[in-house]
């Protein structure tokens, strides 16, 4: 097993960044292409907590290393991952937990994605971890390698994630400011 792991911090209260989060996967977001599909399961509020649980399928096309196709005969150029959130808004976190569905009898991903406030209010703290097993029988050559590779690809869309979420935040943050703005002038217009 190796672990890959991240932590960033972004300008933007909790609240902006909560609240963009379900925005990252869109147009706005032109670091996500690899991202074809994201289709809402369920979504419910525990009534006793407030928390907002939601489930989704998010289909993704990336290139597998040609040396993996080799290896298993197939092209997995397009696969599917469940993620499940939880938005606490008593506690202001929101937690994202997700595990690959395609080749999960190859390869277990499981990652674990946390946002929550900085004691300044205005900066949120990224964390992201993910496990990541390859389930070659004996083969620990081979395990280490794909191990090495999928860790080296989180590095990697580490980096573009967090510059296509910047994107998202920025983009947010410019349309909140336009209706709170169009909101004020309607208010001035009706006195």
């Amino acid at each position: 097993m190796k672990v890959f792991s991240n932590t960033v911090t972004y300008d933007y209260s909790w609240e902006e960044v909560s609240t963009a989060n379900w925005r990252k996967y869109g147009p706005w977001n032109n670091r996500s292409e690899h991202v074809i599909a994201v289709d809402t399961i369920s979504r419910s509020v525990d009534p006793n907590t407030g928390i907002l649980r939601t489930e989704r399928l998010i289909t993704c096309r990336q290139s597998a290393p040609e040396w993996i196709k080799t290896v298993f005969g197939c092209s997995m150029d397009e696969s599917f991952v469940y993620e499940a959130s939880y938005v606490d808004p008593a506690k202001r976190t929101l937690t994202m937990v997700s595990q690959n569905l395609t080749w999960n009898n190859l390869v277990n991903v499981q990652e674990e994605v946390t946002y929550s406030p900085m004691a300044t209010g205005h900066q949120t703290q990224f964390v992201q971890s993910a496990r990541i097993t390859a389930l070659c029988g004996g083969w620990q050559r081979i395990r280490n390698s794909i191990e090495d590779t999928l860790v080296h690809r989180f590095k990697e869309n580490a980096i573009k994630g967090r510059e296509g979420f910047e994107r998202v935040l920025e983009m947010s943050r410019k349309v909140f400011a336009e209706e709170k703005e169009r909101q004020m002038r309607e208010k001035m217009m009706l006195k």
